[in-house]
């Protein structure tokens, strides 16, 4: 081993061994956590970077794709309940044609390519129902097209012609939806709506039903989107409530008006036709009839006598008359007119309005003034029925000192709260910097205990010291050294080594100990009697 590793090896060994119990235990610690963030960091860095290769498949199709992932060798993962397949980046082209090359994955929607499919033998009813299932593959496949649908399903329901139906039936359309992670919200489902209805001719908004995987009906057939009415009566009631109230405020001051504001609105779409007849102007009648017959001239003449084959022959007399005869039948037009209603879902049919003023607090206004600035900020309408009630009455103050002592108690309990959590706080931050403290010193403790200076004749040298305080004065007795004063400006000095690598320089700890060893050596061979004396007081001393 190299003698820059070993002496590496050696100070680590040393450094380590001058820990204590819990120094030990926090270096362990300190350890094992790296090694395991390397390990981390290491699987992290040498894992590919996966990229989606398919989304949305279904069931045949993920396995069909898996089998050839396998096939391949290509890792793979299945997220999205199996929906989706993330393959390294590299490998998602390529696969993504090799899948193609396979006919993968495969398209089980049936759209328009039933069509093509169809031949000239095919029947008219046949003809009917493909042409269905075309329509409702393709809206399937667009309505899964959108964001947080995994899947959906569309079922059409269209009426026949025929000239013996006196009413024409809507067609009717109910819709599927496989969502992914959370529900749809009222502006997609209407998106799905209005989009299934626009792409079947005849067929209304109201006529289509969504539903969704859990059994949730999110829209319902002539009722629109359910519980939209409701939440549009509640929104319009908070609009008109708001703009009311701040209204009022102005007028009688904060706190002194409630309105509250109920708004009946329509659930359902409803149709109303309306057909008015009138005269058209001048003095015209719907029908007019004009029948005449003149007759002019004398008596008739002889019929004569009857002749074979019953033939009246004439018998040569002559006679006179005339006739005439005149009809005039004229039917006058009369003036159509008609009115189609529809009224869609979620109109207000019937609004009131109800305000209470504090009677004590009030003054200057009258309840018609209050009344007629509600009417026109609310937007009354009498036809229809709205009304407006103001009331000056007596507030009661119970529920205000009810909730000001509610509202002191909170502000007390949560002050508590927060006197709790800065003592805790303190008492945190105490003990930490208590056990800082209490770490300083130690370490500052045992430094002083470990080092130690030796005064010799080349001048002080500070090292880490391995004898006590009296061996080392001892030892600096038996060699006559004095302890001069230590002078600030004069550098340790270090002497030179002997029998060391010239590569590697040794710590300055070792160079003191092995000088100390040489000196000792050289007092004990040039006079051992001291030594022995020496020897023998330390150890007197140390029975005592």
């Amino acid at each position: 081993m190299p003698k820059m590793l070993t002496s590496s090896f050696e100070r680590t060994k040393q450094i380590v061994s001058g820990f204590s119990l819990a120094q030990r235990t926090i270096a362990l610690i300190g350890v094992a956590l790296l090694v395991m963030g390397a390990i981390a960091l290491g699987s992290w860095l040498a894992k590919p970077q996966m990229s989606p290769l398919f989304t949305g498949l279904s069931a045949a199709d993920a396995s069909a794709v898996v089998e050839q992932l396998k096939s391949a060798g290509v890792a793979y993962e299945l997220t999205d309940g199996g929906a989706t397949i993330l393959v390294p980046d590299a490998q998602v082209y390529t696969q993504r044609l090799a899948a193609a090359a396979s006919g993968l994955p495969g398209d089980n929607r049936a759209g328009y390519t039933l069509l093509d499919e169809m031949g000239v033998t095919a029947s008219e009813f046949q003809q009917s129902v493909t042409y269905k299932r075309a329509i409702e593959g393709e809206l399937a496949s667009t309505v899964s097209a959108m964001k947080g649908i995994s899947s959906a399903s569309v079922q059409l329901a269209i009426p026949e012609e025929s000239v013996f139906v006196s009413e024409k039936q809507h067609p009717t359309a109910s819709v599927f939806v496989k969502t992914q992670s959370r529900a749809l919200d009222n502006d997609q489902v209407q998106a799905i709506v209005h989009l299934v209805s626009a792409s079947v001719a005849g067929m209304r908004p109201e006529d289509v039903a969504v539903t969704d995987h859990n059994g949730n009906v999110l829209s319902a057939v002539g009722a629109g989107l359910t519980g939209s009415a409701s939440t549009q009566a509640s929104e319009h009631e908070s609009k008109v409530a708001l703009a009311v109230n701040k209204m009022l405020e102005t007028i009688v001051g904060p706190g002194n008006a409630t309105v509250t504001v109920s708004a009946n609105v329509a659930n359902s779409t409803s149709e109303r036709l309306d057909e008015t007849y009138t005269a058209p102007e001048g003095d015209l009648s719907a029908a007019e009839q004009i029948k005449s017959e003149i007759y002019t001239g004398g008596p008739g003449a002889g019929t004569g006598v009857l002749g074979p084959d019953n033939i009246a022959v004439p018998n040569g007399a002559e006679g006179a008359g005339s006739y005439e005869l005149e009809e005039t039948s004229r039917n006058n037009a009369v003036n159509k007119t008609t009115e189609k209603t529809v009224t869609p879902a979620g109109e207000v049919t019937r609004q009131t309005v109800s305000i209470a003023l504090n009677r004590e607090a009030v003054s200057g206004v009258t309840a018609a003034q209050i009344e007629a600035l509600v009417a026109t900020a609310a937007g009354i309408d009498t036809e229809r029925g709205d009304t407006v009630a103001v009331e000056f009455v007596s507030f009661s103050q119970t529920g205000a000192q009810a909730a000001q002592t509610a509202l002191a108690a909170a502000e007390a309990e949560q002050a508590a709260k927060l006197q709790q959590e800065l003592l805790r706080s303190a008492i945190i931050g105490g003990a930490i910097l208590l056990a800082t403290i209490v770490l300083v010193v130690f370490l500052v403790l045992r430094h002083r205990k470990k080092h130690r200076v030796a005064y010799t004749d080349a001048g002080p040298i500070e090292y880490l010291a391995t004898l006590t305080e009296t061996e080392e004065e001892k030892l600096r007795a038996l060699k006559g050294l004095s302890k001069p004063p230590l002078e600030a400006s004069v550098p340790p000095k270090v002497l030179p080594q002997i029998g060391l690598d010239i590569e590697e320089e040794p710590e300055v700890d070792q160079v003191l100990v092995e000088r100390r060893r040489r000196e000792i050596d050289e007092m004990a061979k040039s006079d051992p009697q001291v030594i022995a004396s020496a020897l023998a007081n330390m150890m007197d001393e140390a029975r005592a």
